[in-house]
């Protein structure tokens, strides 16, 4: 009897490479949460869970913004707190990140900057209120002020983080090469701490809005925390609700609009989320 060895298996498997990174990006998966939500409400209104003398069901918020915006009410109090976001943020951003720099360049400018931003961070604005109502009285100018102080301090915080995180050795290479300041700071340091200015700058909308309905709350006349405030006098659940999903979608699609450009101003980056 003769036996015959079959030969080894020399084919070789392909070994199967596990995926540790998410998967590819949800297209408009930032909107999935907010939805779930949504539902949730919807199904406890429906259901009687939900008393609507406490929380008007979405279909009565609906139907009140249709009739704000039929009388005009609600895009009048929307244009006038949006332009008190945009002019705040237009001084918070470019005074923040200008702290920023001169903060992080400078062992003189961090002495004298930093001390007073990181006060600043520790009080809440709140309490500054009071103060900056003395100061500037209750119109315009107090309004945009708090939303301003607010934006600097996010931008001011992660940009000067960005900037010391800079690795040492572009900032040898720029030294051996002789770049001038002015070079240094385009070609070097904004780069680098652009990531930083991203992340604080998607803080900053949010903040932003945090705060418009803090100084909206205070002997205002337009906006949409003036017609909150005005609802709350009257009891009106649903206009209030209203004004709440007008600031919630506000703060989203700022943030989704930062995220955009942060995407493709870091295109170059190959992390986690890429």
């Amino acid at each position: 009897m003769t036996l015959i060895a079959s030969p080894p298996s020399t084919a070789i498997r392909p070994r199967t490479r596990r995926r540790l990174s998410p998967r590819r990006p949800i297209r408009l998966g930032f909107l999935l949460g907010p939805s779930l939500l949504l539902a949730l409400w919807t199904l406890a209104s429906a259901t009687g869970h939900l008393d609507p003398r406490f929380l008007s069901a979405p279909w009565t918020v609906v139907g009140t913004a249709a009739e704000l915006t039929e009388s005009g009410r609600l895009q009048d109090n929307l244009l006038t707190s949006v332009g008190r976001v945009a002019l705040g943020l237009a001084i918070g951003v470019p005074l923040g990140t200008a702290l920023a720099l001169v903060s992080g360049l400078s062992r003189w400018g961090e002495a004298l900057i930093d001390g007073p931003v990181q006060i600043k961070r520790a009080i809440p604005s709140l309490a500054l209120m009071p103060l900056l109502i003395l100061w500037l009285g209750i119109g315009e100018g107090m309004k945009v002020t708090v939303i301003a102080v607010g934006v600097l301090v996010p931008i001011y915080i992660h940009t000067h983080n960005g900037l010391r995180g800079i690795d040492s050795r572009y900032v040898e290479l720029a030294e051996t090469v002789d770049l001038g300041r002015g070079a240094f700071i385009g070609k070097v340091v904004l780069p680098g701490a652009l990531p930083g200015f991203l992340l604080g700058l998607r803080f900053a909308v949010t903040t932003a809005w945090l705060f418009l309905v803090v100084a909206e709350l205070i002997n205002s006349t337009s906006g949409i925390g003036y017609m909150m405030d005005l609802a709350r006098t009257y009891g009106q659940t649903d206009v209030i609700l209203v004004g709440i999903v007008l600031y919630g979608l506000l703060g989203l699609f700022s943030d989704a609009a930062v995220r955009v450009v942060e995407r493709r101003a870091l295109s170059w980056r190959r992390t986690l989320a890429s």
